[in-house]
């Protein structure tokens, strides 16, 4: 098939570069930085600018749409202009439903777990009260809407934490734990935030699962088979690698004054696993993600 990913050159984007160029013809855009996407049929512009977006559609005539760019996390999103945060993640998203939808193309968007009241136990279904306390959360939810609202051939994929190890520039949080403890630097873990941790080449692998399936006009948690904590992860880390878990010093939220205090968004998974997609216990992607 004929993909064009954006974001391509993002955390998640990297890996859906190489997962899916495997059997398809892929497009990858990326913005300030490149990373894999030199390697791959790529396209630079920022995802606002809706006169390139358009022509994209026009030139490689996608089938599918896989939308991963986006000001992508809460801190980051915090330090730019609210009003940015929402042209990038909330119109960028419109106008991408509405090209998708003019040119029948399916469009896969990937929201986030932390859409989620984090204070309704665990396991959320996709029907789950939805409270997104920060500017990022609520800008991914206010793009679920944008997509549902406008694109009838879509799913939306809530997406939980990844781990594992960025590509090129892209680094993420598991990677940072991984480098403190190898360096024998001590380190402070929540022990009391639950999430259904996912590894990035799980997500990729997934994705390039979901694609071939006949399923549209969905909402579905995209999360790993266990709920877990960072400190968990830090502990993880430690008996792969036979590190001294003493250097993890187990914190909680309102210990530290966490801006966001998101308490458990764990996801339950039975939509995913309905459709055949199983991810890999949680202390299995670890071992794969640290012993290859």
């Amino acid at each position: 098939m004929k993909i064009f990913i954006t974001g391509g050159s993002g955390l998640i984007g990297q890996h859906l570069n190489v997962e899916l160029s495997k059997s398809h013809e892929i497009l990858t855009q990326f913005y300030k930085h490149i990373g894999n996407c030199s390697e791959f049929n790529s396209v630079r512009f920022a995802i606002n600018d809706y006169e390139t977006l358009s022509s994209i559609f026009k030139t490689f005539k996608p089938e599918i749409v896989i939308h991963t760019a986006a000001v992508s996390n809460a801190d980051r999103a915090d330090q730019l202009p609210a009003d940015e945060v929402y042209d990038v993640n909330v119109n960028a998203t419109q106008k991408l439903s509405e090209l998708c939808r003019k040119h029948q193309a399916k469009l896969i968007y990937t929201s986030s777990d932390l859409v989620y009241a984090g204070y309704r136990g665990s396991y959320l279904m996709e029907e789950s009260k939805l409270i997104p306390i920060s500017l990022y959360a609520e800008t991914k939810l206010m793009g679920e809407m944008k997509v549902r609202k406008t694109i009838p051939n879509h799913i939306i994929l809530r997406v939980a934490l990844q781990f594992g190890f960025g590509l090129n520039h892209s680094r993420s949080h598991f990677q940072f734990v991984y480098d403190e403890l190898k360096a024998g630097r001590k380190i402070k873990l929540f022990a009391d935030q639950f999430r259904s941790a996912l590894s990035l080449t799980e997500t990729a692998r997934m994705i390039s699962e979901l694609i071939t399936k006949s399923v549209s006009g969905e909402t579905i948690n995209f999360g790993g088979a266990d709920r877990v904590s960072r400190y968990y992860l830090g502990k993880e880390i430690c008996r792969v690698c036979k590190l001294d878990e003493n250097l993890i010093e187990p914190i909680t939220m309102e210990g530290v004054h966490a801006m966001y205090k998101v308490e458990d968004v764990s996801m339950n998974i039975d939509k995913l696993k309905q459709l055949g997609i199983v991810p890999k216990a949680f202390r299995d992607s670890v071992q794969e993600i640290l012993t290859r």
